[in-house]
């Protein structure tokens, strides 16, 4: 038992969640057709301005002619806008009075019938059916008028609806219907729309309406026919139990009045009624709105007031649901701001901390960098001090021995008394070539350490001021002047006492080289000492 009863609800349910998903389907196209709804109007605008053209290039004589083009203009404004097809049934009255047919006056009072009764003047709806003699019809045009007279009682029932007047009314109606039932063809569209019709009209609705069903399911019809079957059909769904199977059919009719460009439509309407009931107050509005829209454009008056005793009502809950989610979408983004502002204020944080950080890096990057610039100065200077110790070393041992050998030969030539003997040594002894393999033995030194001094120090100058060592020299006095400099000997009397020149003789030299240079003298100075030492090969 407890199975059978499982299999029960996921039956009904299942049923429910794949009717639900249809119905939410075809709500998505009602929404899509209603915005293209001026697209199907202009279509329509367009076949009416052909027969328009039609009629104004027809002559005013050809009657006949002029009556199938006011026919045809009547057929797309009947369901379309009430003015012009009151215009066009009464050129229709005009064109039989001129013919003197009967049949086809009596054919455009009943034209008249139908937009007078869908516009709800039921007055003039039976006034001019009452001027019509049914005995003169052919079958079509009485089965025609027995519907649309049908149609005026039950209608007038349904605005009236009280008990009094609303149970004649029906019974009118009935009569009606049957009068029109008994001349349809077996099978006939008009057949099955009226047996439809009577069921509603006694009240037999409790199961859906076989004929309505054939109608939708089995019969190619229009997009208007199609709108008034399934309209028609949805009141057989009246009960709580069916209102996704109700909602299914208005909206098919509401789809097809759009596709049909109809505005004297009840679908929209009822399926309004019906969201609005089902807590839908968003969508109710829409379409109760677009109703009220139709029912303007079109000039149906009892419908327009309908519709008024509705829209208020719909449009007062909307705004409540409007301003209830306002207020959520208020919270919301106040929730949102909030959130929003902790975690700007974080980023703040984050942001000021990393500023600092870079900051700090950037002060250790600094102090990196002067550290290796210290170490490299560092380096070479320690590089330049032991070239120049085991220079000066060599030189020193050179000299030692030199004074070695001298005081032997001395020491001999004293222990002989060979006191003439001691003067040619001294004169052996040739000072201007111990400087010159002095200087010599610097130049090469100096070079080996700062091997890019040379080209360094002309880059200092235009080409024409340069100065360049001669082919058998290795420095000139110019360049051995700036390289003692940059040696860091930068004493004008230690220079001279060096060179063996006077300390003026040094300042005029350094004076006038550094006028020539094409910096000024303190750049000079530091472009000057900027010459690396013991730079790698293509390094600069």
């Amino acid at each position: 038992m407890r199975i059978y009863l499982s299999f029960l609800f996921l039956v009904f349910f299942g049923y429910t969640a794949l009717a639900s998903v249809k119905t939410d389907s075809l709500l998505v196209v009602l929404k899509k057709e209603l915005v293209k709804k001026k697209v199907y109007d202009d279509q329509k605008e367009v076949r009416i301005q052909k027969i328009k053209d039609l009629l104004t290039n027809t002559p005013q004589t050809n009657y006949i002619a002029l009556y199938g083009l006011c026919s045809s203009l009547y057929e797309e404004y009947k369901v379309y806008q009430f003015d012009s097809a009151y215009v066009y049934t009464n050129k229709l009255l005009d064109i039989s009075h001129h013919l003197k047919d009967l049949s086809k006056e009596y054919e455009s009072k009943i034209k008249l019938g139908f937009i007078l009764c869908s516009s709800g003047m039921f007055k003039q709806t039976f006034d001019c059916l009452n001027n019509i003699n049914a005995a003169a019809l052919n079958n079509d045009s009485k089965i025609e008028y027995y519907s649309l007279k049908a149609r005026a009682y039950s209608d007038l029932a349904d605005y009236d609806n009280d008990s009094y007047y609303t149970p004649y009314e029906n019974a009118e109606s009935v009569k009606y219907l049957d009068s029109a039932i008994m001349l349809c063809k077996p099978n006939s569209f008009d057949l099955l729309l009226q047996l439809g019709r009577k069921q509603i009209r006694t009240g037999d609705i409790k199961k859906p309406s076989p004929y309505f069903n054939r109608l939708l399911y089995s019969f190619n019809i229009t997009d208007h026919q199609r709108a008034m079957v399934a309209t028609s059909l949805s009141f057989f769904y009246d009960d709580k139990a069916h209102d996704e199977k109700r909602m299914e059919l208005l909206i098919i009719g509401a789809i097809s009045d759009i596709r049909s460009s109809t505005k004297e439509t009840l679908a929209a309407f009822k399926l309004g009624e019906l969201l609005y009931r089902n807590g839908n107050m968003v969508d109710a509005y829409t379409f109760i709105q677009q109703a009220m829209n139709d029912a303007e454009y079109y000039g149906a008056r009892l419908r327009k007031i309908k519709i008024g005793s509705v829209l208020p009502t719909v449009a007062a809950q909307k705004l409540i649901l409007m301003e209830k989610e306002k207020n959520k979408v208020i919270v919301y983004l106040l929730s949102i701001t909030a959130v929003s502002a902790l975690v700007l204020l974080v980023f703040f944080i984050i942001f000021i901390q990393l500023k600092r950080l870079k900051a700090k890096e950037k002060i250790i990057e600094e102090k990196n960098v002067q550290l290796e610039m210290i170490n490299e100065k560092l380096g070479e200077d320690t590089r330049i001090k032991e070239e120049y110790i085991g220079y000066f070393f060599n030189v020193i041992s050179g000299y030692i021995l030199k004074l070695e050998k001298l005081k032997r030969s001395i020491d001999r030539k004293l222990v002989t008394k060979k006191y003439e003997d001691i003067q040619l040594v001294i004169d052996e002894i040739n000072i201007k070539k111990e400087r010159e393999t002095l200087f010599y033995t610097f130049d090469h030194t100096f070079l080996k350490i700062f091997p890019n001094f040379i080209t360094t120090f002309n880059s200092l100058f235009k080409k024409e001021d340069q100065i360049w060592p001669k082919d058998h020299e290795v420095l000139n006095t110019d360049l051995r002047i700036f390289a003692l400099m940059r040696m860091g000997i930068s004493d004008n009397e230690t220079i001279a006492s060096i060179l063996e020149y006077s300390v003026k003789t040094i300042y005029v030299y350094k004076m006038r080289i550094k006028a020539k240079s094409i910096y000024h003298a303190d750049e000079f100075d530091q472009k000057l000492m900027s010459s690396k030492a013991f730079e790698a090969p293509g390094k600069s």
